[in-house]
């Protein structure tokens, strides 16, 4: 792998503290970060040069929930709530998938995330196989799990479980050790109490993190009252599940104590804003997890229910929402939204080796576009990316000092090949 020196760039580096823009230069060897800063400097005859006017360089957007696969089914069935939107439409058209629709709605969801700036993606899903070598062949950075669930017979829990655990194993350290793998009961409604602390236990003997979906509806968190007199953070600190690092989709519905109890637990949490409006499940306390000292992060979800997977979206929504809902324009500052998408998302999913541009960083980067009206005058480049940029403004992406994406061009995925295979997965599942 070459050395790659770019030269004459503006960098925000995420680094901690305050937004700090640099300009001046940045080189990668062998896929890490050795140099970022103002003066030029020494690099060898065959570094690769890039000169960095007119582009903004930043990390790689971080997202931190989804279901890749899923992409088969963008605008399959909108404006229901989320019961009604899983089982009746969801799940139904999820049981007729094979290998080949796994593979192509991957594929589609990994050139949609590349190409806005997203490197590294969380996904729970089944023939989490397809997706892992999806990622593999993409080049991109990711965190996978075989989620299951437990509403079925003994035997068949027994068998997904042990599908799980043979995939993290097979699995985590694979793409020269771009794709770790966790383990994830589905959710505390859709897995039996002494389901989840085997899933538990296993985490604990292959030490691997685990990841559910948690509090999203009103309606879940009283299923779990009713069923297990407890709400599901209580339910699920009971069962053990905070005993191994744990990132939690959605959380939407929180009381203080329980606020209190995950950040006393060290958990993360994925907050998906645009699914979460979309489906009419509410909107989470974000001023009170951040002020918790929470590790919070920002998810899409699947593009089934949001229905894209540009986080620059999620970062927008983030920044905006939370002022409306509190009547507090300084709920969630710009500067705090684009953390959530790198060098918090990374800290949220224990990934510290990624998130910022600072030397022994691995380089995992993207250039936005900045010679665009939208990022005139300058005045605030982090203004700007929170509330004017979007994934179209992606000029180039590398993950691992890989380039992926060269003038808005794939460079490791056959994206008109992909596109056509999407459609005719979605007209396969049709019949």
């Amino acid at each position: 792998m070459s050395q790659i020196w770019i030269k004459n760039g503006a960098f925000i580096t995420m680094a901690a503290g305050e937004p700090q823009l640099l300009t001046g230069h940045m080189v990668v060897d062998q896929g890490v970060i050795s140099y970022i800063g103002e003066q030029a400097p020494q690099v060898s005859e065959q570094a690769d040069i890039i000169d960095g006017k007119g582009l903004l360089f930043m990390p790689g957007l971080v997202n931190t929930h989804g279901h890749a696969a899923m992409s088969l089914l963008r605008g399959f069935s909108d404006d229901l709530n989320l019961q009604v939107w899983l089982q009746e439409k969801m799940w139904p058209m999820e049981a007729k998938y094979e290998n080949a629709d796994t593979r192509a709605g991957s594929d589609l969801a990994i050139a949609e995330m590349l190409l806005s700036g997203t490197t590294t993606f969380v996904d729970m899903y089944d023939r989490m196989d397809q997706v892992a070598q999806a990622a593999v062949d993409a080049g991109i950075r990711a965190f996978l799990t075989r989620g299951v669930i437990g509403l079925c017979s003994p035997e068949e829990q027994t068998a997904k479980l042990e599908e799980a655990i043979s995939f993290a194993k097979q699995w985590n350290g694979a793409g020269d050790g771009r794709i770790r793998t966790m383990l994830s009961p589905h959710g505390p409604y859709t897995c039996p109490p002494d389901y989840i602390q085997r899933i538990i236990q296993a985490a604990h003997d292959l030490d691997l993190p685990l990841h559910t979906h948690m509090s999203e509806t009103k309606a879940e968190v009283q299923q779990n009252i009713d069923q297990y007199g407890k709400r599901p953070a209580a339910h699920l600190d009971e069962l053990g599940f905070f005993t191994r690092p744990a990132l939690l989709a959605h959380a939407v519905h929180l009381t203080d104590e329980e606020i209190e109890l995950l950040a006393r637990r060290g958990a993360s949490i994925s907050h998906n804003p645009i699914s979460n409006l979309k489906l009419g499940s509410g909107v989470a306390r974000v001023p009170e997890l951040l002020r918790a000292g929470i590790k919070l992060s920002l998810g899409t979800d699947s593009v089934a229910s949001n229905n894209n997977l540009d986080l620059f979206q999620e970062i927008r929504a983030a920044a905006l929402l939370h002022k409306g809902v509190n009547g507090d324009p300084t709920a969630v500052p710009a500067y705090t939204a684009l953390q959530l998408a790198t060098s918090l998302g990374a800290q949220a999913i224990w990934h510290d080796h990624i998130g910022s541009l600072e030397a022994g960083k691995a380089a995992d980067f993207i250039a936005i576009n900045i010679d665009q009206p939208h990022f005139f005058p300058r005045t605030d480049l982090v203004s700007h990316l929170v509330y004017a940029a979007n994934g179209r403004d992606v000029q180039h992406v590398w993950v691992a000092g890989k380039q992926l994406v060269k003038n808005r061009e794939l460079l490791t995925m056959d994206e008109e090949k992909i596109r056509f295979e999407a459609q005719a997965a979605y007209e396969r599942l049709l019949v």
